[in-house]
């Protein structure tokens, strides 16, 4: 349902320390422009029980607040606080049976891909928006995002460019790179020979040859067999592409024949370049949501 102004709306701090909290002010701020309730949990309390530093606190209480939010009847969304580190730790004693059976928003991306795909996984069912979490939200992206979760737009292209020709519908699947390779073998991956899954991912920060080692074991567990397509969004923060100790001015930019020689050879369309991930773009991408990739026209299609 699409959430209105006056909802309440619980926020969470699954992942990592917040450490300026002045960002996550400004992002609440947007929420709040636009008429929404903010349920905002105590982080500074919280922080000092944490087990590591890079923590936005405990397990128990990062976890319990996630369960609180989810079912409380009154809560209409959750929104992740930040990324960072730590979500992949609650699914550890995390018990999706409690939680109750309506669908509910779960707004974040990069770390928190480990609960959006836990929810796919555990839930039957999307729910999750891979999209901005408070610390990262702007005007630009907040336009999309709200439109989307409020029902004004009931669907969204991104055009990118063409690597693999071809056409896939299925149900689309959104996150972290990294994150996400951390689920494979583990009963939290979503993916399964069942139902065709567009897959788009994205990272930040990972050297083209340690993406290279990420997608060869996807090949290797099996699971690119799986899908019908992939979406590549954006991958930066990346240095020039080479190993250290291996670096020069007149290395190229390696990303478009590392895209071709891990996945050009699948036989499944894909799209490079897509407009979602931790750069100035981030648009709301529902998981589980309808979704059509052509690799004719290099165009990623989601609907509500």
């Amino acid at each position: 349902m699409p959430l209105r102004p006056g909802d309440r709306v619980a926020v969470i701090l699954p992942s990592g320390a917040l450490r300026e909290p002045e960002r996550l002010e400004q992002g609440l701020a947007l929420w709040r422009d636009r008429g929404f309730v903010l349920d905002v949990p105590d982080w500074q309390r919280a922080a000092a029980d944490r087990p590591q530093p890079y923590l936005a606190g405990n397990d128990a209480w990062r976890r319990q607040e996630l369960v609180r939010g989810w079912n409380d009847p009154s809560v209409r969304a959750l929104i992740c606080g930040r990324g960072g580190y730590g979500a992949l730790r609650l699914l550890e004693g995390l018990d999706w049976r409690t939680l109750l059976p309506e669908p509910k928003w779960l707004v974040g991306f990069s770390d928190v891909t480990a609960l959006l795909w836990g929810m796919a996984a555990r839930l039957g069912r999307g729910g999750g928006i891979h999209g901005p979490v408070a610390t990262t939200l702007t005007e630009a992206t907040a336009g999309p995002l709200f439109a989307w979760l409020m029902g004004s737009t009931t669907s969204l292209t991104l055009a990118g460019h063409p690597l693999v020709a071809g056409v896939a519908e299925g149900k689309l699947l959104a996150g972290n790179l990294c994150v996400a390779t951390h689920l494979l073998g583990t009963t939290w991956m979503p993916i399964t020979p069942k139902e065709p899954w567009i897959l788009a991912i994205e990272d930040v920060g990972e050297e083209p040859y340690r993406v290279d080692r990420l997608l060869t074991h996807w090949r290797l567990s099996g699971v690119l067999s799986q899908v019908a397509g992939i979406a590549v969004g954006q991958f930066i923060g990346a240095s020039d592409g080479a190993p250290a100790g291996d670096r020069g001015a007149d290395v190229p930019s390696p990303w478009r024949a590392l895209w071709q020689d891990r996945l050009g050879d699948l036989g499944i369309p894909v799209v490079t370049d897509l407009g979602f991930g931790h750069g100035e773009q981030n648009p709301p991408l529902g998981i589980g949501c309808r979704a059509v990739l052509d690799g004719d026209r290099g165009l990623l299609q989601v609907w509500r």
